[in-house]
């Protein structure tokens, strides 16, 4: 199924906060991540940014693209926006580090070139 206008534009913005956070932890070491504020916020808010969007595909476009964890996605932003005295700064740093380079390359396969630089 390709992506409606609306759902392209929400898969780029997920895209996007995802590369955002990526670069935020570029060149970091967990304790370099633990000790800067500044880094952790910008991660997290990226993480909230890319789960927004998510939540703002259409259901019919999730249910078609199952290589998407949709779930945990929002999951992790509705963590980060209302529960944020419970963010765990290792599960921020698991999912900057561990996920989203997958995560890219898999939106990116979900919206095409033309795209790029909207």
């Amino acid at each position: 199924m390709q992506p409606d206008e609306t759902d392209s534009a929400y898969i780029w913005d997920m895209r996007q906060a995802a590369r955002e956070a990526l670069n935020f932890v570029d060149g970091l070491s967990y304790e370099d991540f633990l000790s800067d504020a500044r880094a952790q916020r910008a991660v997290e808010r990226d993480l909230e940014i890319l789960g927004e969007a998510a939540r703002r595909v259409s259901s019919a476009f999730q249910t078609a693209h199952p290589e998407i964890p949709w779930r945990d996605i929002i999951g992790q932003r509705n963590i980060l926006a209302h529960d944020y005295g419970n963010v765990m700064p290792a599960l921020v740093w698991e999912s900057a580090t561990q996920d989203l380079a997958d995560l890219i390359s898999k939106l990116g396969a979900l919206v095409p070139l033309a795209d790029e630089g909207r």
